[in-house]
């Protein structure tokens, strides 16, 4: 009978249906755990923060509270010493006065009804404010702050330098599922700045919200320090490194990326043409061209990338795809001559610039990876 029930088409479907509950249940569970825990953080962060300044117990609160908790709790590991400390600056970082109107009015605004009457925003003032948006909340001003784990919190406060640097990150993770490496990196490598700001023709050549979700897509510079490249280096040797090293270059374009190939041919008349890197977005539901030069930018670089995109809506582009998008990634330009450039084309197209680790000495070149190497590596991230 065991055997028949394996065997049997509807106990499989059935059977993974339940399975599929099953972790629904445990992953809310898991979330319910943490959003416990860090409402419980923000209160006694909260706390701490009050009883340091209306008692005479000082800086050694936090030793000995820690040593009680300790004794008291000790298979839990949040209560060292230091793990408090932290709770206590998350709660200071994001209950200061200087928290913005908007942001504030963004947490009110997932009150519930009956609560948002209860007083208009206007008239809450500094702290205050941010006092009772958390008393009705029942958790901190930023409801997504809880969502995401402790571990990243701890990374966004320690490294970011304000609260719309922070709340950037906050979202990012929560959108794209970061893990605390991938967030950290991003950090570090500036992010919050480079996301959107790329020379770009998008408000012109593409429809709203097409060209603003294409707009965020872009960095300015991209950071690409996970390349070491000989002093010599033209656009193939970076094509061949950045191939090399997809998974990280994918990580550096962001969300949504996917890769199609390299030197890709286009039939065009009587000639063939090769662009650099193919890649298909699948949030914008477009091809992107990428083009690299390892020169600085010039005027004739958007007239060739306009040509190509050309090419790839004539030859490649469905009914279903959106326009497709040029991304020229080069060594260095003047954003004058970028915006003249892009200013009479009618393919959308940005122009950003790159940055790489020190290049290495030329003696060192026999260890770059072979063009075997290359395509062996590749023909793993396709699997």
């Amino acid at each position: 009978m065991n055997s028949d029930l394996i065997a049997d088409k509807e106990y499989k479907a059935w059977l993974a249906d339940i399975k599929l509950k099953v972790r629904n249940v445990q992953i809310k569970a898991a979330l319910k755990v943490q959003t416990e825990l860090l409402n419980f953080y923000w209160e006694l962060g909260a706390d701490i923060v009050a009883k340091q300044a209306h008692t005479k117990w000082g800086d050694g609160l936090i030793e000995q509270l820690s040593r009680d908790l300790m004794a008291e709790f000790p298979q839990i590991k949040g209560f060292s010493r230091s793990n408090i400390k932290y709770i206590k600056k998350w709660y200071l970082f994001y209950s200061s006065t200087t928290l913005s109107n908007q942001i504030v009015q963004q947490a009110v605004s997932q009150l519930p009804a009956e609560q948002k009457g209860q007083q208009p925003v206007g008239q809450i003032q500094g702290a205050e404010k941010s006092q009772q948006v958390v008393g009705q909340i029942g958790q901190p001003v930023f409801p997504p702050i809880i969502q995401i784990p402790w571990g990243h919190n701890i990374a966004i406060i320690t490294k970011c330098k304000n609260i719309d640097e922070a709340f950037y990150y906050v979202q990012c993770t929560l959108a794209h599922n970061w893990s605390r490496s991938v967030l950290v990196h991003q950090i570090e490598s500036g992010l919050y700045k480079r996301e959107g700001k790329a020379v770009n023709n998008f408000a012109l050549t593409l429809p709203k919200p097409q060209s603003d979700l294409a707009t965020q897509t872009l960095k300015d510079p991209y950071i690409f320090d996970f390349l070491t490249m000989t002093k010599d280096y033209d656009e193939r040797d970076l094509e061949n490194a950045l191939v090399a090293h997809v998974r990280q270059f994918l990580m550096e374009l962001g969300a949504g990326f996917a890769y199609m190939g390299k030197q890709i041919a286009l039939q065009v008349g009587e000639r063939e043409f090769f662009i650099d890197l193919l890649f298909y977005h699948t949030k914008l539901h477009c091809y992107v061209v990428v083009e690299l030069k390892a020169v600085d930018f010039e005027p004739e670089h958007a007239g060739k990338l306009n040509f190509y995109l050309k090419a790839i809506d004539s030859q490649l582009r469905t009914d279903r795809d959106q326009p497709t998008i040029g991304i020229l990634i080069c060594k260095k330009k003047d954003k004058i001559v970028a915006e003249y450039a892009l200013s009479d084309i009618n393919k959308p197209i940005g122009v950003s610039e790159y940055r790489l680790t020190e290049s290495i000495p030329d003696t060192f070149k026999g260890s770059l990876p072979t063009i075997e190497q290359i395509e062996a590596e590749l023909g793993g991230e396709r699997g």
